[in-house]
Formats: C-alpha cells, sequence, structure tokens
C-alpha cells in the first residue's frame, strides 16, 4: 500500500537565517517545503500557485513591518478556507483574533518562538494545523482570555471554567484537560457543559458548541 504523500507547508518568515532554518527542519521530518518567502506578498503569490496543506507565517514583515504576515494570513484563511495557519512569532497579536477565528478554529495555529523549545513539539503542532487541527500556546490563549475577562459575557464563569475554556482554546482534549489541571475528566466534563450553558450555546446538529465557546471570546478581542 503506497504510503501518504507528505504535507505541503510554505514557510514565510524575513529573517533569513530563520527562514532556512525551518526550512531545514521541516524537510530533516519528512514534511515537503514546497516555498519559503521573506515578506507577505509573497506569501499570497506562493500559496496562490503552490496551493499547500499549511502555511508557517510569521506575523511582522515586509513590506511595513508590522502585521502584514498576520493580514496575509486573514487573506488566505478567507479565500481557502482548508488551508491550514501556524502563526510563528515573537508577539502575541488581537487585533485580528476574531477574524481569524471566524470560520472556526480548525486549521489554526498561534505559537510564540521564544516558547517553542521542543522540535517534535513544534513539528507535531504544525501536523495537526495541516490536518485540520488546533494549536495554540497558553501563552496567547492567556493573553487573550485575559482581555476577555472583562466582558459581561464571560463574569458567570467559574475561575475553573475560565482555566477550562483556556484549555478548550489551546486545542486539548477533555483526558488532556484532566491532565493538565489535575482533575477528573468527569469534572471537566461538568465545568465544560456548565460554560456551554452559562454562554447560552445551544445544541445543534450544524455547530460545534467546543469551537462555538471559544469564539465566544476570540470574538470580542479588540
Amino acid at each position: 500500500m503506497p504510503s501518504a504523500a507528505p504535507l505541503r507547508i510554505v514557510v514565510a518568515e524575513d529573517a533569513a537565517v530563520v527562514r532556512e532554518g525551518l526550512v531545514q527542519l521541516l524537510r530533516d521530518r519528512g514534511l515537503d517545503v514546497v516555498a519559503a518567502v521573506g515578506d507577505a506578498d509573497a506569501l499570497v503569490t506562493a500559496v496562490e500557485e503552490q496551493r499547500p496543506d499549511a502555511v508557517v507565517a510569521d506575523i511582522r514583515m515586509p513590506p511595513t513591518h508590522r502585521d502584514d504576515g498576520l493580514r496575509a494570513a486573514l487573506a488566505l484563511r478567507e479565500r481557502h478556507p482548508d488551508l491550514g495557519v501556524l502563526l510563528f512569532s515573537q508577539y502575541v497579536e488581537t487585533r485580528y483574533a476574531d477574524r481569524l477565528a471566524a470560520g472556526g478554529l480548525a486549521g489554526l495555529g498561534y505559537l510564540l518562538k521564544e516558547r517553542v523549545v521542543d522540535i517534535a513539539e513544534f513539528v507535531d503542532a504544525l501536523q495537526r494545523v495541516a490536518t485540520g487541527g488546533t494549536a495554540l500556546d497558553p501563552e496567547v490563549v492567556a493573553q487573550l482570555l485575559s482581555a476577555r475577562r472583562s466582558a459581561a459575557s464571560l463574569s458567570p464563569l467559574t475561575e475553573r471554567e475560565h482555566e477550562v475554556l483556556s484549555a478548550m482554546a489551546e486545542g486539548r482534549t477533555n483526558a488532556a484537560i484532566a491532565d493538565a489541571l489535575g482533575i477528573s475528566r468527569r469534572a471537566v466534563e461538568k465545568h465544560t457543559a456548565a460554560i456551554f450553558d452559562k454562554l447560552a450555546l445551544p445544541r445543534t446538529e450544524s455547530q460545534h458548541r467546543r469551537v462555538l465557546a471559544v469564539l465566544h471570546y476570540l470574538d470580542r478581542i479588540d
């Protein structure tokens, strides 16, 4: 039986040394890096030409060295909903978080460069994003959640429910949340149900309440 084709990746990073390092790292682990670019415009062009499974993009890139990479990722995510987007940056940028997550958290990742110390975990996160999963750094989630805690819609949540919601946003399963918080899986299920109830998220066939719960705070980030 033939093996599956390697995931196709576009890397967008303006620092040449970092860019080449990422390319080599990913290729050494069996991923197919089909393009490596240094600015946001080239990222958009590479995705349109190569149609990769996912992109790894820095946020602050040329031409303005502000949020060009993030805005390019936003445009690509809206144009290609199945494209995995892994933001890999030194900064937590919340201004466009709601729009990035508007189509759901599937295929979305956000990792901080200074906190990635395990190459295997980084590659696993990229593979997860490329195949429709989620990979959010806990620090990113913490800052997003901190910005949201003043919102009246989240005020009914207990401190533990905030912790569970934060872990949900990281892409953790109930079992992983239980391990991280040192509680039982049954307790996680009870907290999750309470979150759904307090946020008034009805059970429907067309919408996933777990995703809606996370979007409930992401979509109000300034």
